[in-house]
């Protein structure tokens, strides 16, 4: 069954007068995937009637998400001769404003309406409760320069609320993403060993030729698509949700898009510093070999886990892709401390 549907608190129904005009009529309503209807929701995630408070909560929430997220994807980008901070920021951001454009919103919609039922009052208050809860896990864990998974800490921290709540959860689905999210650094993991294998023979030293410095350029900038098309989703759907006063939906119109993605950058700014580099330097001394190899490998999963609407961690994907492209040489050379 349908999540989404199942999920619906409202629907809006059309149906005929006596003149043949059609009229809206908005109950509660509870329909299987072979319900007959007509839905009608909200143009775009941020309205003219949205809280100047809760558009401040979406806004921090993706600054949080740059600093916690940003410097372990720029870690692959910053190694690149041919990128310095400020264009490797603007690389990542293009990719968090125009993935969504060009391959749809299926994890922002899994995030806001698949997992619990978030389209009442108390849905929208029970999820800023979990999201405040997320952030300050992970608000902690930033400050010591740790990388964490937002991700998994939102969806545990919504999930909780939504349950307190009494609203409607969906534990199947809730399974199925933690099953994801776990399985996302084990395939990044393979993949990259894999990678790395076939991949030996590119030079070590600082002067690399002109055709490896693209390929692992083309590499991050894929890596910054594949975060807009799945773990950069959970900002679009925070302001779907905080802007939602019925049912949930998410649009990816340009004016969110912008500031979700202006938002992140400035995040990924704020915390460069502190945690640019160190997912690199911690678990291994990162070479061209595991860099190429890590930006493909963790690309792959985070697109795949996309394709079918499922919210996995960037962070732990790049982190099992990089301790695969260094066991593939010695499991020596990963600090398993880390």
């Amino acid at each position: 069954m349908d999540f989404a549907l199942q999920f619906r608190p409202y629907v809006v129904l059309y149906r005929s007068t006596a003149n043949g005009q059609r009229t809206a009529a908005e109950r509660p309503a509870r329909f299987s995937e072979h319900a007959t209807c007509e839905e009608h929701t909200v143009g775009k995630a941020i309205t003219a009637s949205t809280p100047t408070g809760l558009l401040l909560v979406a806004i921090a929430f993706a600054v949080v998400t740059g600093a916690n997220d940003g410097g372990a994807i720029l870690t692959m980008g910053l190694r690149l001769p041919l990128l310095r901070p400020l264009g490797a920021i603007l690389v990542l951001a293009l990719g968090v404003t125009l993935a969504p454009l060009v391959f749809g919103v299926h994890v922002a919609e899994t995030l806001a309406r698949r997992l619990v039922a978030f389209g009442s009052s108390d849905g929208r208050a029970a999820f800023l409760i979990g999201l405040c809860a997320a952030l300050l896990v992970v608000t902690v864990l930033t400050a010591q320069g740790l990388p964490t998974s937002l991700t998994l800490a939102m969806i545990g921290g919504i999930t909780g609320a939504g349950l307190g709540y009494g609203l409607p959860v969906s534990w199947r689905g809730v399974a199925t993403v933690l099953a994801f999210g776990a399985a996302a650094p084990l395939v990044g993991g393979i993949a990259g060993l894999a990678l790395a294998r076939m991949l030996r023979w590119l030079p070590t030293g600082q002067h690399l030729p002109s055709a490896v410095q693209w390929a692992t350029l083309s590499g991050y900038a894929l890596q910054s698509l594949a975060y807009g098309v799945n773990d950069g989703q959970k900002m679009l759907a925070v302001f779907a949700v905080v802007g939602s006063t019925t049912a949930v939906h998410v649009h990816a119109d340009i004016g969110t898009l912008v500031a979700t993605g202006a938002s992140f950058a400035i995040g990924v700014m704020i915390s460069l510093r502190r945690l640019a580099g160190r997912l690199g330097r911690d678990l291994l001394v990162v070479r061209p070999v595991h860099a190429l190899s890590a930006e493909m490998a963790s690309s792959a999963a985070v697109f795949a886990s996309a394709a079918a609407g499922m919210p996995v961690s960037m962070t732990q994907s790049i982190a099992g892709a990089l301790v695969g492209a260094g066991v593939s040489q010695s499991s020596r050379r990963v600090r398993w401390r880390a």
